[in-house]
This record gives structure tokens, C-alpha cells and sequence, in this order.
């Protein structure tokens, strides 16, 4: 019978006690990513119930109860490839009242979902100022569990030298016309068209 020495019995040990950490980290990480999903969507059902700039008609703010979602699911925090695109890149998006935007294209982000590629145009309004980029887009589950005028995601903006940008579509969430009322909502441009469903993120408010 072949006897393992000390320092092998030792180092074997460490290695299971390293890879148990390393399962417990990947563990409380996606809890903790669904915790801190569930706290900015309770606080999003908050600001919709009482918020003097709810998209909700007043008398259905008592009414309200909850948003509606698809399961969470950390395979939609995508990485996805960043090809920056030239400065002065501008598009008009239609609006839902038959207006337009004037938006900036930043860059091309494209990822693949079960073999199929797909891109997605990173988008900075004209006339804002803030950090994050601007996707609208649709996907295979618009009309059929999503609203069905497609939904957006809001992405911060990379540094200078990154190559990739991170989606997390688990974020997704609907434009102000899916509420009700008059708004006037940019429609997603034809190169924002996923040919795959995202059953991640906000589901239709009429159900």
C-alpha cells in the first residue's frame, strides 16, 4: 500500500479548502447580485407607486403593486466585444408620437447567444450629458411576454482602451409608453433587432 507523505497530505488539503473558497465566493457573488437586483427593482416599484414622475396615471398608483419580471439569470450578464465607431456617427430614432431624437453611435458591442451572433449599436443622445450609453433594442419575446414595442438597457460608458462592455440584460427594462399615457418613447433602430429571445429583465405591465 502506497503511504502519502505529510506535505503531500497537507497540499492536498490546501487545494480543496482553496477550491471550496473559490465555490463560496461564486456562490455569495450571485447572491449578491440577485439581492442587489431584487433591492433596485422593490425601490423602482417604490418610485412607481408614489413618485410624482411615476409613467403611471394617477389613480392606478394605489393600485400598483409590483413590476413584472423574468427570472434572473447570470448567463445574460454578457461580455461582449466593443468596436468603437467613428466620432460624428449620428442617427435619427423615431419617436412613438411621431417625432424624432438625433442620437450618437459610440460603438458596436457583438456577442453570441446559443451559436448566433448578434449586435447591438451603443447609442449617446445628442443632447445628454450623462456617462451611461443608450440601447434600445427588441428580441423575440416582444409581443409574447415583453412589451411589445422592444425594451432598453442602459450601459455605462468603457474607458479608452477596453475592448469589451458588459451587458447585463437582467436590467432591461420597458420605455414609459408600456405604462400608458403620453410619452413619446425612441423606437429601437433596425440594427438593434436580436434575432433570439432575452427572457431576462422587465416582462410586459399588462400581462
Amino acid at each position: 500500500m502506497v503511504k502519502l507523505s505529510v506535505p503531500k497530505i497537507l497540499l492536498g488539503l490546501g487545494l480543496l479548502v482553496v477550491l471550496g473558497y473559490i465555490a463560496s465566493d461564486l456562490l455569495i457573488s450571485d447572491d449578491q447580485y440577485a439581492y442587489k437586483l431584487r433591492q433596485e427593482r422593490k425601490q423602482k416599484n417604490e418610485q412607481f407607486r408614489s413618485h410624482r414622475d411615476s409613467p403611471l396615471p394617477e389613480e392606478l398608483h394605489e393600485k400598483f403593486d409590483s413590476l413584472h419580471y423574468y427570472p434572473i439569470d447570470r448567463a445574460w450578464r454578457l461580455t461582449a466585444r466593443l468596436e468603437r465607431l467613428p466620432a460624428g456617427d449620428t442617427l435619427s430614432l423615431a419617436l412613438t408620437d411621431g417625432g424624432a431624437d438625433k442620437y450618437t453611435r459610440f460603438a458596436r458591442a457583438t456577442f453570441e447567444w446559443q451559436g448566433q451572433p448578434q449586435t447591438l449599436t451603443l447609442l449617446r443622445r445628442v443632447s445628454k450629458t450623462d456617462s451611461t450609453l443608450f440601447v434600445p433594442f427588441t428580441d423575440k419575446t416582444n409581443g409574447r411576454g415583453s412589451y411589445g414595442g422592444g425594451r432598453y438597457l442602459d450601459v455605462e460608458t468603457p474607458a479608452r482602451r477596453d475592448r469589451e462592455v458588459v451587458l447585463d440584460f437582467n436590467r432591461t427594462y420597458n420605455p414609459y409608453c408600456a405604462y400608458g399615457g403620453n410619452f413619446a418613447c425612441p423606437m429601437p433602430p433596425k440594427e438593434n433587432w436580436l434575432t433570439v429571445e432575452v427572457p431576462v429583465g422587465e416582462k410586459s405591465y399588462k400581462e
